[in-house]
């Protein structure tokens, strides 16, 4: 019987299992977004922020145990220097894993795991839009000023073409003072 034993094996023998989910630490940490399959992408969240909690507290000791899963030091470096210092103050929860559909081929389940400090796109700075009222009093308004407006352009196109000449006498008299 295999009760309380929820490990995903994967398909895979242990040591193929973990140099697997060590090449896509990797990846992910580098990239910041790897897509794959659904089944593979819980098993990495639960490979890799452990690491990614690990790396909040920079000592020669943490570093050596995420050394020792990643065997990456340029992602080790990486995730010790870049995304540790994003994601200090988030308790957990530090990877998302949205579905994107299934694969033609083999009708897999796929999806993109990705860090959720490095998305634009889902940040909560979400801005306020605007709200325009639009009636028939604010068109007619509209048409009121738009004519006004052209004039205004008319004169300041002309205003440059009169003040011309005044500042070639301008010249003329200082060169007749010296």
């Amino acid at each position: 019987m295999r009760h309380n034993k929820k490990f995903n094996h994967l398909s895979r023998t242990a040591s193929h299992r973990h140099a697997m989910l060590a090449n896509m630490a990797i990846s992910l940490i580098m990239h910041k977004r790897i897509t794959t399959t659904l089944a593979k992408a819980k098993a990495l969240k639960k490979y890799v922020e452990p690491m990614i909690t690990k790396s909040k507290n920079d000592t020669t000791n943490s570093r050596r145990v995420v050394f020792s899963y990643l065997q990456n030091k340029y992602a080790v470096t990486e995730l010790f220097k870049e995304i540790s210092v994003k994601v200090a103050d988030r308790p957990g929860g530090y990877t998302r894993i949205i579905k994107t559909g299934f694969r033609p081929d083999d009708n897999a389940q796929m999806c993109f795991i990705e860090l959720v400090d490095y998305d634009e796109n889902m940040a909560k700075t979400a801005t306020k839009k605007t709200r325009t009222r639009r009636s028939k009093k604010s068109a007619a308004k509209a048409e009121e000023a738009a004519p006004a407006v052209a004039d205004t352009a008319a004169a300041e196109t002309a205003a440059p073409a009169t003040d011309a000449p005044v500042a070639e006498t301008s010249t003329e008299e200082a060169a007749k003072s010296e």
